[in-house]
């Protein structure tokens, strides 16, 4: 049975990715690092499911081997919120960041290959974050990891072409339990909120709708490709 390999499987957008494609039929393995809640998330949908943490190397070829040999397509969902002034941040903060979002998904990507390019139609899709391009306080350390992400998208997507399709999603604020410290406060969520042509923040399934698109045929013509989901605010300015 095809499957798909999503790493962040019991975090927010993953759940809401492999909810989708269980709806579809699909088969999914999932990779988290809480044992307790991926254990259970995987089990109401029938999925397998790896555990361990990305920033374990040993991990991608554990996952993959585990996933099986009907590898057609490949989510990394995994991130990181590290919102801090260029004078508050430490070595570790940059490492860290780094090796979460962008080198943990390349070495997702690395280790998948050989099991994806068997497939005629394969898709990988990383996730990026609207301030890989558009300039916010305190961000620094997150804008870096995830402009390396937009990097990688591209330098994979030519590498791979014509058989596995790569592309970002770049998604502004979303609801889930990563942005629970900002969007928990109804006073900063409404006015981070307002600040969107649209004027709410993203929901899991906003992402998770763009994610399996991007995961089918009906996207066989797309790759190298960086999308955003952000209700028009890396764009627009509506208000003047």
């Amino acid at each position: 049975m095809a499957t798909t390999l999503i790493y962040g499987g019991s975090g927010g957008i993953g759940q809401a990715i492999a909810k989708r494609l269980h709806q579809q039929g699909q088969h999914l393995h999932l990779v988290g690092r809480d044992a307790e809640k991926l254990a259970a998330f995987a089990q109401t949908i029938g999925a397998s499911y790896t555990c361990g943490d990305v920033t374990h190397p040993e991990l991608f070829a554990q996952a993959t081997a585990e996933a099986g040999e009907q590898l057609t397509g490949l989510v990394y969902a995994v991130g990181s919120i590290n919102l801090k002034p260029l004078r508050r941040l430490t070595i570790e903060d940059f490492q860290q960041d780094y090796a979460v979002n962008s080198i943990g998904a390349a070495l997702a990507a690395q280790a998948t290959f050989p099991v994806l390019k068997k497939n005629s139609s394969a898709s990988v899709v990383f996730f990026s974050s609207i301030a890989s391009q558009q300039g916010f306080s305190s961000h620094a350390s997150i804008s870096m990891a995830k402009a390396a992400v937009n990097g990688l998208t591209l330098a994979l997507a030519a590498e791979f072409a014509p058989h596995i399709r790569v592309n970002a999603i770049a998604p502004s604020l979303t609801a889930t339990p990563l942005a629970a410290s900002l969007t928990n406060n109804p006073t900063v969520a409404e006015a981070i909120a307002n600040l969107h042509p649209i004027p709410r923040l993203g929901t899991a399934d906003d992402i998770a709708a763009l994610a399996c698109f991007l995961l089918s045929s009906d996207s066989s013509w797309l790759t190298g490709q960086i999308l955003h989901v952000d209700g028009g605010r890396s764009t627009l300015r509506p208000k003047g």
